[in-house]
Order: structure tokens, then C-alpha cells, then sequence
């Protein structure tokens, strides 16, 4: 089994985090922009360039705030994601209003239906994956605490 690497934006702004928003047979769930580093592609880039492709905007990467292991053996979708071992890089990102970018995904992924910007103190009531990341985010916009490393968290 190989590791993948994932890089993933975290853009916030006015207490909302943008996210895709994404379809499957039990309903809406949402994901943080990004995905898979490319062969020679540093992980700033891979950030611009999944930006680009999910929520059609240009980004400005800033500082890496979390560090993620997706270990699938231990999670809910086991039963399809048992091979997977991925290490996730969450960047805090700014969207790059100077740029005349249109908001179209120019490849979005199979489950996307969208973006949406959803409100920070409302992240428990949304299915976002990973679930875990969630507290993490609330507590960066309340400026308590940053925790980088945080494991295979759910």
C-alpha cells in the first residue's frame, strides 16, 4: 500500500469556511477544497491547482494549519476505503480577489454538486468530512488554540 499525499484549503472569511458541497446516496456531505499531490508538484501547488479545478477561484496558500492521517481501515467507509493511507495538509488560503476568475469548477469531483460558504459556528451541524477537523477549524476562528498534527482523527 502507498501513501498519497493530500493538500486541502482552508479559506475563511466573514465566519464562514468555503467548502464543496457533495452528493451520495445518504445525502449532502462537504468536503475542504483539494486533493492529490501530483509527481514533482509541491504542495503549494497542488492547493492552487485543486482550487482552480473544485471551486474555479484562484488562491493565495499561507500557512499549513493541520496535518491529517487517513488511515480507511478506520473509519465509517471502511468497507471501500480499507486500502487507503493518505496524509492531508490543510493550508489556510485567501481567495485571490484581484484575479478575473470565474466561480466555475473547471473539474470538480464525481460527488460534487457545488460550493458553499457554511458558518463557522455552525460546522457541527453540517456532515463534513473529516469530522474531526471541525472543532480544530471553530477554535482557529476563535483564535484559541492551532493544533498542527492531529492524527487518523475521524
Amino acid at each position: 500500500m502507498s501513501i498519497r499525499n493530500s493538500a486541502k484549503a482552508i479559506i475563511i472569511k466573514d465566519s464562514k469556511v468555503l467548502l464543496t458541497k457533495n452528493v451520495d446516496e445518504e445525502g449532502c456531505f462537504y468536503l475542504f477544497p483539494g486533493g492529490g499531490q501530483d509527481h514533482g508538484e509541491v504542495l503549494s501547488d497542488t492547493v492552487k491547482r485543486e482550487c482552480i479545478e473544485e471551486i474555479g477561484e484562484n488562491v493565495e496558500v499561507k500557512d499549513l494549519l493541520h496535518i491529517r492521517e487517513y488511515i480507511g481501515k478506520n473509519h465509517e467507509h471502511a468497507h471501500f476505503d480499507s486500502h487507503v493511507h493518505q496524509i492531508e495538509y490543510y493550508f489556510v488560503c485567501h481567495m485571490r480577489i484581484d484575479q478575473n476568475v470565474s466561480s466555475v469548477p473547471s473539474n470538480p469531483d464525481s460527488h460534487q454538486v457545488g460550493i458553499e460558504w457554511v458558518p463557522v459556528p455552525n460546522l457541527m451541524d453540517y456532515r463534513i468530512y473529516p469530522k474531526g477537523i471541525r472543532k480544530y477549524i471553530q477554535e482557529y476562528e476563535d483564535k484559541k488554540r492551532n493544533t498542527v498534527y492531529l492524527g487518523d482523527i475521524n
